[in-house]
This record gives structure tokens, C-alpha cells and sequence, in this order.
């Protein structure tokens, strides 16, 4: 009898130590799972810190995970499968840019694509759609721009050449290489891409946005030449002119043509009618207010500048009496 009390003494205590090791183990993976969560959260978080924006005044740009480095499509002669997908900070001012890329220039998270050729110079710059500056959702200057400078591309520093926007601020373009070009300063602020930039901001932007950059060698970052097509209310508009102060033009066309001598042309059309059914100003006052606008002109067709000796002429404001109207 002893013997078998003392066997059963002897089993119960081994049972309560196998439990005993059994709840402490389960403690302790408790305790080692608990540690490895908050570790896995901290790292987490401070991954989250990492991807914070590192600019106050716009979102860090990202590409975005479905997109690939290079598309393969063609349209109209314009292959991009040339071009590899970069991002660039809105406001570096670095005025290097990379052979052969594609970058976004759109402020936050408008999306305006640049393309470069090989050798670095902007030859092209396109959007779907225009989206107009907001100063209640944008962070703007007190300048009105985005940021304090603009790119320093090579060609800027001469005194005659502005640091151009191709898309400017007031429609939604950021400052760095991919979005500006050394353009001649009277064409930039009064001259055909002032006129272009008020077209579109007066028409609440635009839809189909090309520009097509041009330059005389291989060499240069200063274009000779840029065209602009766009689209308002569904009617295609094009814009087209050389880098060229407008100023000096303008002078030596007067020179050419003899304004002083040389009177306008007149159709002898009585103001109330039309010389033929193409002269429709229901067809061109979009807002039928009786007058015509320079987008709406350009929105119906029109090419700048509208001059005395068109029938349109009656109908919009030459502001300087010179004849010529978005010259």
C-alpha cells in the first residue's frame, strides 16, 4: 500500500509540473508574439515616415504600380515606346534633363506628360485635360506661381530669354527642365503664349493638349519653334510661332506693307449683314452676347490676328484701334 500511495504522489506531481510547463510556454509565445506584432508595426510605421512628402508645397509625384517604364503604342508619327517613365520633383531647379524620358508635369495630381529626344532637349509636352490653377486646393505663392524660381535651363540666363512654362502655372504646370524652355521674354509675357495661356484660362481650360518643341541643331536647349493644338468645347484650335520677339515682327511687317499709305480692304458689307451663309455670328458667339471674343474666334476656326477687313472685325474689341485684333 505504501508503495502504490507513493507512486500515485509521485504521478501527480510530474502531471503538475508538465502543466506547469506547458502554461508557461504558452506565456512566453504570448509574450515573443506580442513583441514581434509591435515590431512589425513599428517598422510599419516607420516605413509610412519614409513616403511622406518631402515638400510642403506639392505631393511627391510616384509611379504609379500599374505602370510600366515604356509604353508600346504610336500615334500620329509619335512613338512611345521611346520614352522611359521618370519622376521629377515639381520644383528642381537642376536645369539638366535626361535623354529619351517621359515625365509628369502636372501639378499634383494633374497628369501633363514631357518627352525629351536623345539629346535631353523638351520636344514635346501633352495632356487630356487642361485643369486651371486653384488656390483653395493648390498651394500657391503669393507670386501666384507654385514655386519661388523655375528650372535653370540652358539659355535662360541671357537678359532676352525668359525661363518659358510650356504649361504654365495658371494652368496647373510645375517649374522644373521638363516644363520649361529659354523663350523669348516679350512672346512669353504679351506676346503669342501670353495670348494662348489667357485663351485657355478665359475658357475654364482645354482638352487635348499638345505641344510640339522645335530647334535649329541638336546642340541648343532654346527652341525656334513651337506649335500648340488644343481643343475648346469640342472645336480644335492651333497655335503656331516662331521663339522671336513679336514686337520685332510686327514692326518690320508694318515696314513691309506700308500701313501709312496703304489703306485695309473693305467688303462695303452693310454691319447688319452678312457677305455670304458663312458669315453666321450665331456660329461664333457661344455665349450670344452679341460680341465675339479671341477664344471664341479661335474656338470656331479663326486664325490670329483678325484684321480690319474681316467680317468678324465689327464684332470683337480692338482695344489699341490699330485694326488688328489677338495680334
Amino acid at each position: 500500500m505504501l508503495i502504490l500511495f507513493t507512486v500515485i504522489l509521485v504521478s501527480v506531481f510530474t502531471g503538475c509540473g508538465k502543466i506547469t510547463e506547458q502554461t508557461s510556454a504558452k506565456k512566453v509565445q504570448s509574450i515573443t508574439s506580442t513583441a514581434s506584432k509591435t515590431v512589425e508595426a513599428n517598422k510599419s510605421t516607420s516605413a509610412d515616415d519614409t513616403e511622406k512628402p518631402n515638400s510642403d508645397s506639392e505631393p511627391k509625384k510616384s509611379v504609379p504600380a500599374s505602370s510600366t517604364s515604356k509604353v508600346t503604342s504610336t500615334t500620329n508619327g509619335f512613338d512611345y515606346s521611346k520614352y522611359t517613365l521618370i519622376v521629377v520633383n515639381g520644383g528642381d531647379m537642376s536645369g539638366y534633363r535626361q535623354p529619351n524620358v517621359k515625365v509628369d508635369v502636372g501639378y499634383g495630381k494633374r497628369e501633363y506628360w514631357a518627352y525629351t529626344n536623345q539629346y535631353g532637349q523638351l520636344i514635346r509636352v501633352e495632356a487630356k485635360k487642361i485643369t486651371l490653377q486653384n488656390s483653395n486646393t493648390d498651394h500657391v505663392l503669393s507670386s501666384g506661381r507654385y514655386y519661388s524660381d523655375e528650372a535653370n535651363v540652358p539659355g535662360t540666363e541671357s537678359p532676352i530669354l525668359d525661363k518659358g512654362h510650356v504649361i504654365a502655372d495658371s494652368l496647373g504646370g510645375v517649374s522644373n527642365a521638363y516644363n520649361i524652355t529659354p523663350q523669348d521674354s516679350n512672346l512669353n509675357r504679351h506676346g503669342d503664349q501670353a495670348y494662348m495661356e489667357k485663351v485657355i484660362r478665359d475658357a475654364g481650360g482645354c482638352t487635348d493638349f499638345v505641344a510640339v518643341i522645335q530647334y535649329p541643331n541638336n546642340k541648343t536647349q532654346i527652341p525656334k519653334h513651337y506649335k500648340f493644338t488644343y481643343k475648346i468645347q469640342g472645336r480644335s484650335i492651333t497655335d503656331e510661332f516662331d521663339n522671336v520677339n513679336p514686337d520685332k515682327v510686327n514692326k518690320n511687317l508694318g515696314k513691309t506693307t506700308g500701313t501709312n499709305s496703304t489703306p485695309p480692304k473693305t467688303n462695303n458689307v452693310p454691319a447688319n449683314k452678312t457677305k455670304n451663309s458663312n458669315e453666321d455670328i450665331s456660329k461664333v458667339d457661344t455665349n450670344h452676347n452679341g460680341r465675339v471674343t479671341i477664344a471664341e474666334a479661335k474656338a470656331a476656326g479663326f486664325k490670329m490676328p483678325i484684321t480690319r477687313d474681316s467680317w468678324l472685325y465689327k464684332y470683337m474689341d480692338d482695344r489699341d484701334g490699330d485694326g488688328l485684333v489677338g495680334e
